[in-house]
């Protein structure tokens, strides 16, 4: 478990929020204002952590859209149109399921970039993958995506709060116009 003084608790519910995730949260939410631009995310290991640290941003409703958890492979071709044949070849633990999911959450909540997360944050691995595989990915205004895999170490918990501050860091990055990640058309 993390030590104290990394976590924050916001509000009377005593929420916990990570330092770092909500550092790459703020700079996401000021790149996105100071291109004016807006963002949506398509979430599944995370199970919403990512959309609730950009809106735990004051004033976030200027850069964020709204956000799809969709943790069931199901949801995934349902809701954002991730091709059921890839998933059933590779599993939901894929770069191209997270560029479709990132593809499917920008067209759903007409967003400018689309970020999405998928991934094995344990405790077993899943789709062939070990756990603290995780795919990060975000659909540019031209139709593009930049994806980026981790592999990181450590509990569920960390597994997940890593895996937000890792796509909050590429959404700002690529935002800024970083080459950081893979481009693909």
């Amino acid at each position: 478990m993390s030590r104290e003084e990394d976590r924050v608790h916001l509000g009377s519910e005593g929420l916990e929020f990570r330092v770092e995730a909500l550092t790459a949260a703020g700079a996401a939410h000021r790149a996105l204002l100071d291109h004016g631009m807006t963002c949506a995310t398509a979430e599944s290991l995370t199970g919403g952590l990512v959309g609730a640290h950009l809106t735990a941003i004051p004033g976030s409703s200027g850069s964020y859209r709204g956000g799809v958890v969709a943790y069931a492979t199901d949801t995934k071709e349902e809701v954002l149109g991730v091709p059921g044949d890839l998933l059933a070849e590779h599993g939901a633990v894929h770069p191209e399921v997270a560029e479709h999911m990132a593809l499917g959450a920008r067209r759903l909540l007409r967003a400018d970039y689309g970020v999405a997360v998928t991934g094995v944050a344990g405790p077993e691995p899943q789709d062939g993958q070990p756990v603290g595989t995780v795919y990060a990915a975000v659909a540019v205004p031209a139709g593009n995506t930049r994806v980026r895999q981790f592999r990181f170490t450590g509990d569920r918990a960390g597994i997940r709060y890593r895996t937000v501050e890792g796509a909050l860091l590429l959404l700002d990055s690529v935002v800024r116009g970083s080459t950081e990640g893979n481009t693909r058309t």
